[in-house]
């Protein structure tokens, strides 16, 4: 018996809208030839950046983009990416296929990128390879209202007014490609340079590098060493963790059997959440530090023909189900977690859009962005399933997987419920119960389903695409039936 419960009076919090943030590194074709084709370009662009990728992104409302890495960003100096494009030097992007950087998309590209789809900047700085001193003036340049050398620099180069950026991460995976650091030691580093991170003017929110998937003894130590050099959190607002569920088969070939295996890995996300959220809890009770998934998502081998350091990876249903199983546990943990960026914005891991030159297609991951929409902002309300669950084997291990999952927000008059059915073939048929007073008198919906393996692909760009599902969404208790392989977003207008 599958039944859903959603109590509207009982508010956990408010669903951040930066869990639903972005993540665009330079790697692969994620900025070149994915964001930024240049003024010269015959692709439609404006000031460089891609039009229709632009337009896509829109749709999706992304709050925050964290950028220029990931890996990148322990390798990125930022005076190479400012000034006259011509001037600037071409560098070697070691950790992604060790390719030219012309170091065309910089900091003022980034940021008109981020005021163009509505997204606030989330600049990743350079621990690494990098300087106190070089993170300190990039904040300058990017933040500083009055005159100095770093405010002219910036006015010279296309800005008199300050960029205002907010988000700031202090190093990327300081654990591995970021300096192969132990706690303890980054956490030093960390003190260091959150110390000479001034907002100049603005209130900055600063977040430090948590541990890889759920490494306890990561966070443990690193807030342990802050507490034992009687730090008292007011330079840290935010604590980095990264989690990719990975892959089972390849992108598009896998079994039934495979199929689970990956929508099992991707539920995972909520013991870290909980349990990442408890170990912070115990040095810092007060929840000043928010508890950030700076990378997520699927992670398959890259697509036959094309550089393998690039991360280049067919979008499937499946990843759209991997997408919104995660969501929900973000939406259903909205006291929990602050931010969420998922891996990555464009041709890279499990992106929104793919472009083939002067082609473009939305994937199926991109598509539940656009359902989720409405959740962002809104009031996580308090949402309990009762599932069925199917057996699948992974390997020599036989497991269980639920078979649904879901959330539920309100804003004003209108709930908002998403909701998956991870059965591969078959419907499931699921009772719906409002508590806390509420009735629904109307409402609509939409769904997302198909063939397990189906995608969009530059001859069939809309494949698979959202459409209109008729449902009883009237009264306070409601039978739906979850098609096979879907994700479900319905809007219940309350009375």
């Amino acid at each position: 018996m599958n039944k859903i419960t959603i109590n509207v009076g009982d508010v956990i919090g408010t669903i951040n809208p930066n869990i639903y943030g972005h993540f665009a590194e330079h790697l692969g074709r994620c900025i070149y030839e994915g964001l930024w084709v240049g003024e010269d370009s015959d692709i439609p662009n404006t000031d460089g950046i891609r039009n229709d990728v632009v337009a896509a992104l829109k749709r999706i409302r992304p709050p925050v983009i964290r950028w220029p890495g990931g890996c990148f960003a322990d390798d990125y100096h930022w005076e190479d990416g400012v000034g006259p494009r011509e001037q600037r030097p071409q560098r070697v992007n070691i950790h992604w296929g060790e390719v030219p950087e012309p170091n065309a998309f910089g900091t003022q590209e980034f940021v008109r990128l981020c005021r163009m789809v509505g997204a606030e900047p989330y600049i990743v700085g350079n621990v690494g390879s990098g300087t106190v001193r070089e993170l300190r003036e990039w904040v300058e340049y990017c933040n500083y209202g009055g005159d100095s050398t770093l405010a002219r620099r910036r006015a010279a180069d296309g800005s008199p007014a300050p960029l205002n950026v907010t988000y700031w991460g202090v190093g990327n995976e300081n654990w591995g490609c970021g300096g192969s650091f132990s706690p303890e030691d980054y956490g030093t580093e960390f003190r260091r340079y959150a110390t000479f991170v001034r907002g100049f003017g603005r209130q900055l929110y600063v977040i430090a590098c948590g541990p890889a998937g759920n490494d306890i003894e990561w966070t443990v130590r690193f807030f342990r060493k802050l507490r034992k050099d009687y730090w008292d959190f007011r330079n840290i607002h935010g604590f980095a963790a990264h989690y990719y569920c990975g892959t089972a088969g390849t992108s598009t070939e896998y079994s039934v059997d495979q199929w689970y295996e990956l929508l099992e890995k991707g539920l995972r996300m909520e013991t870290l959440v909980v349990q990442q959220r408890a170990a912070m809890d115990a040095y810092d009770p007060e929840r000043k530090v928010g508890l950030i998934v700076d990378e997520w998502g699927t992670w398959h081998p890259a697509e036959p023909g094309h550089n393998p350091r690039f991360l280049y990876q067919q979008n499937t249903l499946r990843d759209a189900l991997v997408a919104a199983t995660t969501l929900d546990i973000f939406n259903r943990h909205a006291d929990k977690v602050v931010m969420a960026n998922i891996a990555q914005t464009i041709n890279v891991l499990q992106a929104m859009v793919l472009t083939d030159g002067a082609a473009m297609v939305m994937t199926p991951t991109g598509y539940v962005y656009e359902m989720y929409v409405p959740h962002q902002g809104a009031a996580a309300v308090r949402t309990t399933i009762e599932s069925d669950t199917q057996s699948f084997r992974a390997g020599d291990t036989e497991r269980e997987l639920p078979l649904v999952a879901g959330s539920a927000s309100l804003k004003a008059k209108f709930l908002y419920v998403t909701l998956t059915n991870s059965q591969a073939t078959d419907p499931v048929e699921v009772s719906v119960e409002l508590l806390g007073g509420a009735s629904a008198i109307g409402g609509r919906a939409r769904v997302l389903t198909g063939e397990i393996h189906a995608h969009n692909t530059f001859d069939a760009p809309e494949a698979l695409v959202p459409t209109p599902i008729t449902w009883v969404t009237e009264g306070s208790t409601m039978r739906w039936t979850l098609p096979p392989a879907s994700v479900v977003a319905v809007e219940l207008q309350l009375g």
